[in-house]
């Protein structure tokens, strides 16, 4: 069992960043492949950035390419998500989750992750 805390949500303005964090409970983090999924307001949850145990291999959706990245600290049993260029599409509910097999080819799959946090808020105004 794993708890995930995400943070670091807020209320910025077009083409700023944020940089969201989600700490994991327990010893065993780095045998989890994290992502990231968001869920803007209407819309169903769509899968954002992922990252395999070791870091080594990250996976983006085309949607965020180039301005998003998805890091970890296993010392510190945290994982990142730094945005950058926001758009007001990237509004939504980010939420953090925990898969234990690292399939890391369905890392963009929901049904893959076992564990999942209470979601941080995002809005990008204009």
């Amino acid at each position: 069992q794993v708890q995930l805390v995400e943070s670091g949500g807020g209320l910025v303005q077009a083409g700023g960043s944020l940089r969201l964090s989600c700490a994991a409970s327990g010893r065993t983090f780095s045998t989890y492949m994290m992502g990231w999924f968001r869920q803007a307001p209407g819309k169903e949850r769509e899968f954002v950035a992922a990252i395999s145990r070791s870091g080594a291999s990250t996976y983006y959706a085309d949607s965020v390419k180039g301005r998003f990245t998805i890091s970890r600290d296993n010392a510190k049993n945290t994982v990142f998500l730094q945005m950058n260029s926001l758009k007001r599409e990237d509004t939504g509910v980010y939420y953090c989750a925990a898969d234990r097999t690292n399939y890391v080819s369905a890392s963009m799959l929901e049904r893959t992750y076992d564990y999942w946090g209470q979601g941080t808020q995002v809005t990008v105004s204009s």
